[in-house]
C-alpha cells in the first residue's frame, strides 16, 4: 500500500446534510459514519453536539475518498469558512507517518500531536509553515 491524499472537509453543523448531497451526486455508500456522542470523553457534552458528525467518509473511487466532520466547539474547534479544508494523508507505515508529520509540522503549528487514538490509528493534525491544514493517519489495522 502506498501513501494516499484525500480532501477532508469541515462543516458548521451541516456535515450530514452535505455528505448526503455528495452521495446523491457521486453515488456509493459511506465507508464510515460516527458522531461526537459515540466517542469516549471525560467531559460532559451538550446534547446538541452529540449528534454532530465526528467523521464520515464517502469513497469516490478506489484511490479517492472525501471525508468530513462538523466543527465542535466542545473540542475547541472553530468553523472558519475558507479554512475548512484539510489534506488527509494515509501513510503506509508508522515510520512514514512519523516522518511526514514531522516534516509538515516543522516551522508550522501542531494542532493535535501525532499519537495513538481510540479508533486504532496513529493520527495528528498540523498547519504547515505555508498555512495548509494537514491530517496524518496510519491505521494499525492495515496489512
Amino acid at each position: 500500500m502506498s501513501t494516499t491524499v484525500n480532501p477532508y472537509l469541515t462543516f458548521n453543523g451541516n456535515c450530514e446534510e452535505a455528505f448526503n448531497y455528495y452521495k446523491s451526486v457521486f453515488g456509493g455508500e459511506f465507508d464510515h459514519v460516527s458522531r461526537f456522542g459515540e466517542m469516549p470523553s471525560e467531559n460532559p457534552m451538550p446534547k446538541s453536539e452529540k449528534e454532530k458528525i465526528m467523521h464520515i467518509s464517502l469513497p469516490l473511487s478506489s484511490e479517492t475518498t472525501i471525508m468530513g466532520s462538523d466543527a465542535s466547539e466542545t473540542f475547541g474547534q472553530v468553523f472558519n469558512p475558507g479554512d475548512n479544508i484539510s489534506l488527509s494523508i494515509n501513510a503506509s507505515t508508522e515510520d512514514e507517518a512519523k516522518r511526514i508529520f514531522g516534516a509538515l509540522s516543522e516551522d508550522g503549528t501542531i494542532t493535535m500531536p501525532l499519537d495513538k487514538t481510540f479508533w486504532g490509528a496513529l493520527f495528528g493534525m498540523c498547519i504547515d509553515k505555508f498555512g495548509i491544514n494537514w491530517m496524518v493517519n496510519y491505521s494499525y489495522e492495515q496489512k
